[in-house]
């Protein structure tokens, strides 16, 4: 799906959504799907967190009760399900049998309701794992990012490169988050609380990991919190984690932007502001930390390496820490982004955060 027309910049080549996902499906690869059950059992109720319940009063279940009843030992930083569960349905499911699946959250703090999609590496059910906490990894698309987002298409193979690398210890098992990045497709918002409109700033920052932490094991510090995104996803992933590096650590940002570009800025100049990763990083570097990572991935077929690397030459220094990876023969769209990530972004973004710990034994 070709993205709208972005101030003819980097953002207006990304088109991977779910015209070229079904295009894929469909050009040759329909069958293939069909064959391998891709498909089976969508649409159906899921639940994540096998792991067993304390027996109900009278019979009767909780349906605001956590995921499991197993309490975190060891390590004070686990997090166990706050609840309430959210009610999940399969969107997609892999060769492995774990689930890509989606639900629907009011957010409390942003007022904006919006969809989410969500998927938990098999580790995540493994029982040795029951009392451990998982890394969170939000995934942004680029473009509007609503209604879908094109990274719980598993055509794209993000899970995939989660789970071959988990097995092959170049990545931890992450759970991935993947929330529709805008309240609508007739602009852009760049994930900012911008005045008068929808707060997707809030929405990212504070509603999005709340509810993460409602259904699943997570970390209460912020070394289990990571964003990855493509193009605009890119952009606000990277805001996000500069603006809040108390709740996060990482961002993997693919072909994005520097700035703030929303139209709908125009008349909020300080707010704009407040929302510049260059003038954040410039505050982060003065008040000397929290540490972030950014790691900028660009195809070598792509425009936009000069941004990132002017933006590494005045901004990373101090607690910023920044790399550039280039992809080679790397074009602007999902495919590439994750090979990017295969080849060693993954690996980079799981030794700067913290992984599950199996029980002894």
């Amino acid at each position: 799906m070709p993205e709208p027309p972005r101030s003819g910049r980097s953002r207006r080549r990304i088109w991977i959504g779910a015209t070229v996902a079904l295009a894929l499906l469909l050009g040759g690869g329909g069958f293939a799907a069909w064959k391998l059950d891709w498909f089976s059992g969508n649409g159906e109720a899921v639940s994540f967190g096998k792991n067993p319940q304390p027996p109900a009063a009278a019979g009767k279940t909780d349906p605001s009760a956590p995921a499991t009843a197993a309490k975190p030992t060891g390590d004070p930083d686990v997090l166990m399900p706050t609840g309430p569960k959210a009610a999940f349905k399969q969107t997609a499911k892999l060769d492995d049998g774990t689930i890509v699946a989606k639900t629907r959250i009011a957010g409390a703090k942003s007022g904006f309701e919006g969809d989410v999609w969500v998927w938990a590496p098999k580790e995540y059910d493994d029982p040795k794992y029951a009392k451990s906490g998982f890394p969170v990894l939000i995934a942004l698309p680029g473009g509007n990012g609503f209604p879908d987002n094109y990274w719980a298409d598993r055509s794209l193979g993000l899970q995939k490169a989660i789970t071959d690398g988990a097995k092959a210890g170049t990545s931890l098992p992450f759970i991935v988050i993947m929330p529709v990045l805008n309240p609508d497709a007739k602009y852009y918002y760049d994930g900012s609380d911008i005045p008068g409109q929808a707060k997707m700033g809030t929405w990212m920052a504070e509603d999005v990991p709340a509810f993460a932490k409602a259904n699943f094991r997570t970390y209460k510090s912020r070394d289990g919190w990571a964003f990855m995104g493509s193009s605009s996803g890119a952009f606000v992933g990277m805001k996000t984690v500069l603006q809040h590096p108390d709740k996060f650590k990482a961002v993997i940002a693919s072909g994005g932007e520097i700035v703030p570009d929303s139209p709908l800025w125009k008349g909020h100049q300080a707010e704009m502001d407040a929302n510049n990763p260059e003038k954040l990083a410039q505050k982060l570097i003065d008040s000397k930390g929290p540490e972030v990572y950014i790691n900028f991935q660009i195809g070598t077929k792509e425009s936009g390496k000069e941004r990132m690397t002017k933006f590494q030459q005045q901004y990373g220094k101090g607690p910023v820490k920044m790399t550039i990876r280039d992809i080679q023969n790397g074009e602007h769209n999902g495919w590439h982004y994750v090979r990017g990530m295969k080849e060693g972004s993954l690996e980079w973004v799981s030794k700067v955060l913290k992984g599950p710990k199996p029980e002894a034994g």
